[in-house]
């Protein structure tokens, strides 16, 4: 479990960057890179940052855990 978060954290980093760029720039480095004959891998990169985001929202409950200060609601 520990690698799969590393993983997700890494993919979402690189999302936000790659979203960073364009909101900027104007520039989609993964498309720039794997754009053309090989769009299927840009498809299959974009699905797993979108995974890795879900996978993410799972963080706030650790964080929350480790941090006495932050209050979830629970109903």
């Amino acid at each position: 479990m520990r690698f799969t978060n590393y993983l997700a954290l890494t993919l979402v980093i690189i999302g936000a960057l790659n979203w960073g760029l364009i909101g900027f720039f104007g520039y989609d480095v993964v498309t720039s890179i794997f754009g053309g004959s090989m769009f299927w891998i840009s498809r299959v990169i974009f699905g797993l940052v979108g995974l890795a985001g879900l996978w993410s929202l799972t963080f706030y409950n650790s964080v929350a855990h480790e941090n006495p200060t932050v209050r979830i609601a629970r109903h």
